[in-house]
């Protein structure tokens, strides 16, 4: 037997023999795997955060240092940059909160001022027209609505367990997201001063223990899923910023209450795919809800209408332009992954399928154009004959 036929047959053999251990051992394994990931959460994240913001810091580098040709210029790109982009995202995350935090808690308030005349309204339409007996009607009417949602609000905010342990509890979650965020955040800021040395690091680290062919592969792989992620959050950043002008734009023509909170809102949740409109569009209804009943029903009415078209045509435009995928495909890609894995799944189906498709129309128009080469090598010699 050849060597590298040998080398091939056992590395089956090994991966076959871990996948092996790997089912047969599945809960330890499981459990093993849960308690890496939970230890490496704050590395993981600040990758995750890495990702993001290196988008934004390569756009400013490229703005504002693109001629820079002096050494301190080129001395001061990188943290300069890396903490606009920083200042961009708590920037974005502000607004939010200052937008749309306040008079949520406003409205539900005036939510539950009213909900008492509310009922009662309701009541006496049931009377009115006969829908209840009399009896119900009466029982109905001797509850004094307003103690009854003071005693709902008083028990949720109370709870029904011990006080101290819950904010213990909440002071300890408290704790441990802040110590996580903090070491994400270096992490994050480590990866973006250093991400060229690190990439070379790892390119020597691949050359080294993998052949020629996969590792040449495996970085044909890796930067189709980069440019496919890449191109997918600045589309959709896009697609969400056209939703929320659009939304805007709608309200102020119906003359709907809340437009800067609600536009906002929607902005910021359609950057989940296609579902995250919705989201946006109920909590949008109980705030105006606090206003005006008739006017909420419109309010659905008219992003239930933009969504259709937000999701059907201009959602497959713009990011399936920008990824170069087709829309039935982004379609198809938000479709199944949010099947497959919910929220989570219509975040990396898209990316994930535009990689797939730019690697197989990559290799059929290879493959084509071998095929064309050939057959034209083939065709030369009967014609100088």
């Amino acid at each position: 037997m050849k060597k590298s036929s040998f080398k091939t047959a056992l590395t089956w053999a090994s991966c076959a023999f871990l996948l092996y251990l790997a089912v047969h051992y599945w809960e330890p394994f499981a459990g093993l795997l849960a308690g890496i990931l939970t230890a490496g959460a704050p590395l993981f994240i600040g990758i995750l955060i890495a990702y993001i913001v290196n988008i934004v810091m390569a756009a400013y580098e490229k703005c504002f240092f693109k001629k820079a040709k002096k050494k301190w210029l080129l001395t001061l790109k990188r943290p300069l940059c890396m903490t606009l982009a920083y200042l961009s995202f708590a920037a974005v995350v502000a607004l939010v909160i200052w937008a749309i935090i306040p008079q949520l808690v406003d409205c539900i308030l005036t939510l539950f001022g009213l909900l008492p005349k509310t009922i009662d309204k309701v009541i006496s339409f049931f009377g009115k027209h006969h829908l209840l007996s009399d009896e119900v009607l009466k029982a109905l009417d001797s509850i004094d609505w307003q103690s009854r949602i003071g005693q709902v609000v008083e028990m949720v905010t109370t709870g029904v367990t011990d006080v101290v342990t819950v904010i213990l509890q909440a002071l300890r979650d408290l704790i441990s997201g802040v110590i996580t965020a903090f070491i994400s955040f270096i992490f994050s800021i480590y990866l973006l001063f250093n991400k060229e040395k690190l990439k070379k690091q790892t390119d020597r680290l691949c050359k080294s223990f993998l052949s020629p062919s996969l590792h040449n592969k495996l970085s044909y792989i890796v930067y189709n899923v980069n440019v496919s992620f890449r191109r997918y959050l600045i589309g959709q950043c896009t697609e969400a910023v056209i939703l929320g002008v659009l939304c805007g734009i709608g309200m102020l023509i119906l003359r709907l209450p809340y437009v800067p909170m609600i536009s906002t809102l929607i902005a910021f949740t359609a950057l989940i795919p296609i579902a995250g409109a919705y989201i946006g569009a109920g909590i949008g209804a109980l705030m105006i809800l606090s206003d005006s009943a008739s006017k909420a029903i419109i309010f659905l009415v008219f992003l239930i209408i933009l969504q259709q078209l937000e999701g059907n045509l201009i959602y497959p435009r713009v990011v399936g332009s920008s990824l170069g995928l087709p829309g039935i495909w982004v379609l198809a890609a938000v479709t199944v992954g949010g099947g497959i894995a919910g929220v989570l799944g219509m975040f990396l189906g898209v990316p994930l399928v535009a990689a797939v498709y730019r690697m197989l129309r990559d290799t059929l128009n290879a493959k084509e154009r071998a095929e064309a080469a050939a057959q034209a090598a083939e065709d030369a010699p009967s014609e100088s004959t």
